[in-house]
C-alpha cells in the first residue's frame, strides 16, 4: 500500500490534468480560422469547425465521458488505502491510452482509435476491480 503523497494514482491524476488542459488548448487553437471577431464573440452563430478542430473537440468530449470515473477511482483508491498494484497499472494504462487516443483521433485513424479507447476502459476496470476487492 502506498501513502497518499507517494501514490501512483495521484501522480497519474496530476498528469491527467495536464492532458485535459493540453486537449482544451489544442482544440481551442485549432479553430483559429474562425477569426478573432468570432472567437471573441458570444458565438451565437453556429460555425462548422475545420476537420482537425472537430476531431480535437470530439476527442475532448470523449475524454470528459470517462474522466469523472477516473478521478473518483483514483481518489477512492488512495482514501481507502488500496492504491498501487493493479490499480496503479490501470491508472497508467488509462492515461497512456487516452494520450494515444487523442493523437489517433486527430490523425483520423479509425480502428486503432477505438482500440485505444478500449484499452483506456480496461484501465478503469482494473482500478475498479482493485477498489472493489
Amino acid at each position: 500500500m502506498e501513502t497518499a503523497a507517494a501514490s501512483t494514482e495521484i501522480t497519474v491524476l496530476i498528469w491527467s490534468v495536464v492532458l485535459l488542459l493540453a486537449q482544451i488548448v489544442a482544440q481551442a487553437v485549432a479553430i483559429y480560422d474562425f477569426g478573432p471577431k468570432y472567437l471573441f464573440s458570444s458565438r451565437d452563430e453556429e460555425r462548422r469547425p475545420n476537420v482537425l478542430a472537430g476531431r480535437l473537440y470530439r476527442a475532448l468530449k470523449n475524454l470528459l465521458e470517462t474522466y469523472p470515473a477516473f478521478i473518483a477511482l483514483a481518489l477512492a483508491l488512495v482514501v481507502t488505502g488500496k492504491a498501487g498494484g493493479s490499480a496503479a497499472t490501470g491508472a497508467w494504462l488509462w492515461l497512456a491510452a487516452r494520450v494515444v487516443y487523442v493523437l489517433l483521433y486527430a490523425a483520423g485513424v479509425p480502428v486503432l482509435r477505438t482500440l485505444a479507447w478500449i484499452v483506456s476502459f480496461v484501465g478503469l476496470l482494473m482500478m475498479l476491480a482493485r477498489l472493489a476487492a
